[in-house]
């Protein structure tokens, strides 16, 4: 019954140890295992860190590349930007420098019109200018001959003077040197000295030719009115008579008035009224 009982017990340890091999061989064969995949996992993680890496260095590189596109397309539009502005500031300047001339090119349209307007009224005038100097020749020959006979008709004061004046105005109308406007002014101004003698009153000493004689006398004229004379002794006095043309002998009576007359012409005293005799006034037919 021992004998049984160590070999069963025997059977049993056997047993027992071929159970502890078995399990101690499954573990190392599980060990192996996980250490296999272990390794596999780690060439696995160190492969998918490895594309990891060079996913993001490639996003990396493209982010970087995207920003800088980004900053370059920015960079286009600022640029687009103010070429724009610069433009739009330059077609505004140039639309104001257009509307600018457009107005001073309706200004000078308008000076324009105006000017050929004047030189049309300007060669209308040089015309004109051309007909007067052909008529004015004329005229001014037909006054001076009316002057003339205006002065030997008229009272003879100061003949010598005024034929004088006369003459010279004749030589001076045959002048070629002397222009059209100085001619016709002198001509113009020899009316007015005679308009002139119809206003003032003077003294002045000539030559008498009288009763078949020539002296010396003092002359007082009154305007056109009247014509006196006076001897240089005072003792003989005589008026014009424009109507007879001839001298006519004033009496005593006058005496008095006439030398008041002489006084007031020489600026002696003041002026006053003279009882003198002259001519009616007539009507003209």
């Amino acid at each position: 019954m021992e004998d049984l009982s160590i070999s069963g017990t025997t059977i049993k340890s056997d047993a027992g140890d071929l159970c502890d091999g078995g399990i101690r061989s499954r573990r190392v064969e599980i060990v192996k295992a996980v250490s296999a995949i272990c390794i596999c996992l780690s060439c696995i993680y160190a492969l998918s860190y490895a594309q990891a890496g060079d996913a993001l260095q490639s996003s990396i590189r493209l982010q970087t590349e995207v920003g800088h596109k980004a900053i370059q397309s920015q960079q286009q539009v600022d640029r687009l930007f103010d070429e724009k502005q610069r433009l739009l500031h330059e077609y505004k300047q140039t639309l104001s420098e257009l509307q600018s001339l457009q107005r001073y090119d309706s200004h000078l349209q308008k000076m324009v019109s105006a000017q050929e307007q004047k030189i049309i009224a300007l060669e209308q005038q040089l015309e004109e200018i051309r007909v007067t100097h052909r008529e004015v020749i004329p005229l001014m020959s037909r006054m001076t001959e009316t002057l003339q006979r205006f002065v030997e008709l008229d009272v003879p004061f100061l003949l010598e003077e005024r034929r004088l004046r006369v003459k010279r105005l004749q030589e001076l109308l045959d002048l070629p040197d002397v222009s059209v406007a100085e001619k016709y002014r002198q001509v113009m101004e020899a009316y007015q000295v005679e308009t002139e003698y119809g206003r003032t009153i003077e003294v002045y000493q000539g030559k008498l030719d009288a009763a078949g004689r020539t002296r010396t006398v003092d002359f007082l004229r009154i305007g056109r009115l009247a014509l006196i004379y006076r001897s240089l002794d005072r003792s003989e006095a005589g008026i014009w008579n424009q109507k007879q043309r001839s001298w006519q002998s004033l009496s005593d009576d006058y005496h008095s008035s006439l030398n008041r007359g002489f006084r007031i012409a020489k600026k002696q005293v003041a002026p006053d009224l003279l009882k003198l005799l002259v001519p009616a006034p007539q009507v003209l037919q």
